[in-house]
Parts: structure tokens; C-alpha cells; sequence
């Protein structure tokens, strides 16, 4: 019991140590390279304007799956998706001014896009439920 309290007192230790290490090493970096820093913020502004645009856009267009419920076919619903996840890449790419450079910016906008695919499923089916028992 003992070595389990002194494991965690001296790893506390150990990790805000290397915490605070790491924040005083960001800083110095980030006040010598200010241009990193401000690409740094750009980049981020972009990423949450298109987060809050994608986590927006299908509540947004709540009447659209109501007419999809109407047609009651699964090429209509597959339709929607694919139209809300194409807008979703559009103003992605708008967002960053058609340029994404890097495979790893490739895979985390993919992984972004598939996120929001399934996100938007979420959303429409969601809405759907709701819509039906209104009925």
C-alpha cells in the first residue's frame, strides 16, 4: 500500500514537472517564432469555425429529412447524406482556401469528413424519430 502512495505522490510530481517544463519550452519557442504561433491561430480558427458550421448545418435543414420521411426511399436518404457531407467538405475547403497540404492534414480532414458523415446520420435520424412520432 505504501509503494501504490508513493508511486502516485512521486509520479504527481514527475508529470507537473514535465508539464511545466513543456509549457516553459511552448512559450520561449512560440516568443521566438511568432509567425508559428499565428499560423498556429489561424489554422485553429478555421478548424473551429468549420466545427461549429458541421455541428450546426444538419439542425440547421431539420425540414429537409421530413420530406426525405415522405419519399420513404433509402436513395433519397442516401442522397441527403451525401449532399450534407459535401457541403460540410465544401466549406471545409473554402475554409482553408482550397489548399490542404501534408498527408497528415489529409488524414485528419478525412477523418474530420467521416466524423461528420456520421455525425449528420446521427442528426437526420434523430430528427427522423422525432418526426414520425409526431405523425
Amino acid at each position: 500500500m505504501i509503494w501504490a502512495s508513493l508511486g502516485k505522490f512521486v509520479g504527481g510530481k514527475v508529470l507537473t514537472a514535465i508539464l511545466i517544463v513543456g509549457t516553459g519550452a511552448s512559450l520561449i519557442w512560440f516568443w521566438n517564432h511568432p509567425e508559428v504561433l499565428r499560423a498556429l491561430w489561424e489554422n485553429l480558427k478555421g478548424v473551429l469555425a468549420w466545427l461549429g458550421f458541421a455541428a450546426v448545418f444538419p439542425w440547421a435543414m431539420f425540414f429537409i429529412p421530413a420530406k426525405v420521411i415522405e419519399l420513404e426511399s433509402n436513395a433519397a436518404a442516401t442522397a441527403m447524406l451525401v449532399g450534407y457531407l459535401l457541403v460540410d467538405a465544401l466549406v471545409a475547403f473554402w475554409l482553408a482556401d482550397w489548399s490542404i497540404q501534408g498527408t497528415l492534414t489529409w488524414v485528419v480532414v478525412l477523418l474530420g469528413f467521416l466524423t461528420a458523415g456520421v455525425y449528420n446520420f446521427l442528426v437526420c435520424d434523430f430528427l427522423a424519430t422525432r418526426m414520425e412520432e409526431s405523425l
